[in-house]
């Protein structure tokens, strides 16, 4: 044992914290871009981008997590691409748990900062804009700081998400602890071997506190940007 948690379980939490971070991280950028996007912008294909992006809350997991494998698996065209090219391998590493958190977070994180997005008034970027400033310029210097609580939230909802993703992860990467093995995996597994209950429960109040946690920390993050906000 090392403490409350046994090494197993340990190693669980702390590869689910490393996944769910990277994931938050890596998509961020991306989600922010989707967002603007979906909120500003008038183009042909506008409601497919939408249901693609919403499309892993509707699906089950499992086929997410068999779609990843099909595409960035080692046979896959984008998998074998990547590994041929970069030496990168997703499928059965924890690199792979990081682009299945992400997708599985992603419609969460997307919807948070649209909705901020929609919340702030057009006429304020349109008087930036006529003041000579760029539309990347406007965006950082108007829009970023408005939407600030709600990117806040998203990211967070993201990594709370990403903590907690499991049939997409374990389909498209196994459950091999120590490498893969993230903490819904580490509970699955417990819940299957005599005596493991107790794991299993250590396990489980560690991810309500992590999930509880990242939520009070969004609500709470997201009133001191929104008062900064009305303050500037």
């Amino acid at each position: 044992m090392t403490g409350w948690l046994g090494v197993q379980e340990w190693q669980a939490v702390a590869l689910s914290l490393k996944v769910s971070l990277w994931a938050t991280a890596l998509s961020l950028p991306l989600g922010i871009l989707i967002a603007y996007a979906l909120a500003r912008w008038q183009f042909r294909g506008k409601q497919v981008l939408n249901g693609l992006v919403h499309l892993p809350l509707i699906l089950p997991p499992v086929v997410t997590g068999y779609l990843l494998l099909l595409t960035f698996g080692r046979r896959g065209p984008v998998g074998a691409w990547l590994e041929e090219v970069f030496g990168l391998v997703l499928a059965f590493r924890w690199t792979g748990a990081v682009l299945a958190a992400s997708i599985m977070a992603f419609p969460l994180m997307v919807r948070a900062i649209r909705l901020a997005i929609e919340a702030v008034d057009p006429r304020l970027e349109q008087a930036a804009a006529t003041l000579g400033a760029s539309r990347p310029w406007v965006f950082a210097t108007v829009t970023l700081p408005l939407i600030l609580p709600g990117l806040i939230a998203g990211a967070l909802l993201a990594f709370a998400k990403a903590m907690g993703e499991f049939g997409a992860t374990i389909t498209f990467v196994s459950n091999i602890p120590g490498q893969t093995q993230t903490l819904p995996s580490a509970i699955y597994t417990f819940l299957q071997v005599p005596g493991g209950e107790a794991s299993a429960l250590r396990l489980v109040l560690v991810s309500v506190a992590v999930a509880m946690a990242a939520l009070v920390a969004s609500e709470l993050l997201a009133r001191r940007a929104a008062r900064r906000v009305a303050g500037a």
